[in-house]
């Protein structure tokens, strides 16, 4: 293909929010919301075009495109995989949705809001089509700066601090990586990924240029136990910002660890993986508890994020077939339903101005419709069959124990305290006696919020039955990676004879 499509996904949603700068809107703002909801869409068109063009049968990088950049030194390169494609296909998908929500949840400023959601999109989408180190780097801290503007000028009462706590923690974590990549490329003379799978980084340098790479990816993750960041961000960030900081911004460091720690360093991640099990599983139990002793809605889901991405990190390493592919499942599955129960917070938020959970019960009666919605996140997030958080898990769990079921048997325990916390949740929210008089004069879903909010419960379900799409795109690449990394460490073995 001749024409740049990877290079026009990547700018088409900052090219959009030019347009939005430039715009003269009146008071209502429908000249920005218009031209955002317009560029993010044809972003989502073109992102579902670039899926159904791909060689699925293929796992080698596909739409590549390479210019060289400052003499010769950095290179534009851009491509694509299974494993990719499906990350930027959430992205463009959810960020129509976060444009959405803003209509009702943002009173001040939406002109620039809506110009940080767009510019936010392009650097992630970047992060996913990256194929050298240093644009890979540039796109993936250049998406704190929306980020913390989002939480920092949008947010609630603490958003300052929420903010600068968000962009210390992911920053510091990012300066061993940025060291590390100024190593490999010592190393291997290149910072192009392609090429540093191809030479492979020596043995003796391998752990602790995976611990650089590991510091970032950990914070971003979050893992236990620098996940302490993102209950406060996601309190203080407003509706889209929590919606996409859930959904998609947690998914860049397990993209992380597929595209570098593993193929990169394979030797340290096998060394490595007992470390991975043990944080991941405190993570899991942990934060579920933690979860189970909240009275905001937001902290509970935001804790609850934490144990599903433990789930992540413990299937990536696993190593295996099952593993591998149930770990970017969930991260798909997560990144639908975390977003779909933070627009729920949001609707109620919206109309009573309280997160706290003892201020609901019986909404069942006044907001049936929102609460069958509810309903069907809060029993996805607890994995039940049918729903695209089963089989994540599920697929997670059997490659956890083909690799070690003391740990395998753990994290079931994390799935027994998952249900327990949603289903209380629900139980205190949806269900239950009308405590607040003020329950009786809220107003059932709109439209808008129906929509949002159905779009997801509709691909929840779907994937949920018909998981086929997505582990059709994923099987080829997870394959090669798996074969590469095992070829890898048989080929150190060997040497070191």
């Amino acid at each position: 293909m001749n024409f740049p499509i990877l290079s026009t996904l990547i700018f088409l949603p900052i090219i959009s929010s030019l347009f939005i700068f430039l715009s003269k809107d009146q008071k209502n703002n429908f000249s920005s919301i218009y031209i955002s909801l317009f560029g993010s869409i044809a972003t989502l068109l073109l992102s579902l075009f670039l899926w159904y063009s791909m060689d699925l049968s293929s796992s080698e990088f596909q739409f590549i495109e390479e210019k060289s950049w400052i003499n010769n030194f950095i290179k534009f390169k851009l491509g694509v995989d299974g494993i990719s494609i499906l990350f930027i296909v959430l992205t463009t998908f959810i960020t129509p949705i976060c444009i959405i929500s803003c209509i009702n949840s943002v009173k001040d400023r939406i002109k620039e809001f809506l110009i940080a959601i767009l510019v936010l999109e392009t650097f992630i989408i970047g992060v996913f089509c990256s194929l050298d180190l240093v644009i890979f780097y540039l796109f993936f801290e250049a998406g704190l700066i929306p980020m913390f503007l989002i939480i920092g000028v949008w947010g609630g009462p603490k958003r300052v601090y929420s903010a600068f706590k968000f962009f210390l923690f992911t920053l510091l974590g990012s300066v061993l990586m940025l060291v590390a990549i100024i190593v490999i490329y010592w190393l291997t003379g290149t910072t192009d990924i392609t090429s540093i799978y191809e030479i492979k980084i020596p043995k003796d340098y391998q752990n602790l240029l995976w611990l650089a790479f590991f510091s970032s990816f950990a914070v971003k993750t979050p893992m236990w136990p620098v996940h302490t960041w993102l209950p406060d961000a996601h309190v203080e960030a407003p509706t889209a910002g929590s919606v996409i900081l859930a959904a998609i911004l947690l998914k860049m460091a397990g993209y992380g660890f597929l595209r570098f720690s593993i193929p990169m360093f394979p030797f340290a991640s096998e060394f490595f993986t007992p470390l991975v099990f043990t944080l991941s599983i405190i993570a899991i139990i942990y934060t579920s508890l933690v979860a189970l002793m909240q009275d905001d809605m937001k902290k509970l889901i935001a804790y609850s994020s934490v144990a599903h991405m433990g789930y992540v990190t413990l299937g990536i390493f696993t190593l295996t077939k099952q593993g591998i592919e149930g770990s970017i499942y969930q991260m798909i599955s997560h990144g639908l339903i975390s977003a779909a129960l933070f627009l729920c917070v949001g609707v109620v938020y919206d109309r009573l101005h309280s997160r706290l959970i003892s201020k609901y019960g019986g909404l069942v009666t006044y907001l049936p419709k929102y609460s069958f919605l509810f309903l069907v996140f809060a029993l996805a997030a607890l994995g039940l069959p049918g729903t695209t958080g089963f089989l994540g898990e599920f697929l997670i769990l059997t490659g956890a124990f083909q690799k070690n079921y003391l740990f395998a048997i753990l994290a079931t325990v994390g799935v027994v305290l998952g249900a327990a916390y949603m289903l209380w949740l629900t139980k205190r929210v949806i269900f239950g006696k009308v405590i607040n008089e003020d329950i009786k004069s809220l107003k059932d879903t709109n439209r808008l919020e129906i929509f949002m909010l159905t779009s997801l419960a509709f691909f929840v379900v779907f994937f949920g039955f018909y998981p086929t799409p997505l582990i059709e795109t994923l099987n080829v690449s997870v394959d090669n990676l798996i074969n590469n990394y095992e070829q890898s460490i048989i080929n150190i073995s060997i040497a070191n004879k």
